[in-house]
């Protein structure tokens, strides 16, 4: 568990599962992303959010929830990837948007990435959309480079960052 200003970051737990996945629909609603195929796909590009014991700790990952007074207001998580070398993707990185612009999203980002660096590995992956512009210009601002081979039918751009101990 970690803490930031009056949040707290913590393991994700079972009955995190809804409020999780709402969160992370209210957030892709926010941007109307359902006009261009950016809706919410709990059986879909978000099946990992409703299974996360599967795809994220039985793979070696792990997924947080951000508080605030006891309500989820923010996810993220990584898992091990196939891709790069000693490579994990990171996932479901959303706030809500009344804790965005208070430095959470970059303090959750460095935690995720400190975590990743921790566990031995050596590139993190992520893909995004472009129309989610505070992620893009996080990602570019915190060394991700942009790359090749978008996975996921919702996202348009792919960044890489490489870590060195």
């Amino acid at each position: 568990m970690q803490t930031y200003r009056d949040f707290v970051i913590r393991d994700w737990q079972p009955s995190d599962r809804q409020p999780a996945a709402a969160l992370i629909a209210e957030v892709l609603a926010e941007y109307g992303l359902a006009s261009c195929g950016l809706a919410a796909e709990p059986g879909g590009a978000d099946w990992d959010v409703m299974q996360v014991e599967a795809s994220y700790w039985a793979t070696g990952g792990a997924f947080w929830v951000v508080e605030q007074q006891g309500q989820i207001v923010g996810t993220g998580g990584y898992y091990p990837i196939k891709r790069g070398n000693k490579a994990v993707e990171i996932r479901k990185m959303y706030l809500l948007p009344s804790v965005r612009g208070q430095g959470l999203g970059r303090y959750l980002l460095q935690a995720l990435e400190q975590s990743i660096l921790e566990q031995g590995f050596e590139q993190i992956w992520l893909e995004t959309a472009s129309v989610l512009k505070e992620a893009v210009k996080l990602y570019e601002s915190s060394g991700y480079q942009p790359s090749a081979g978008v996975e996921t039918a919702r996202c348009d751009r792919v960044y890489v960052k490489c870590l060195t101990k």
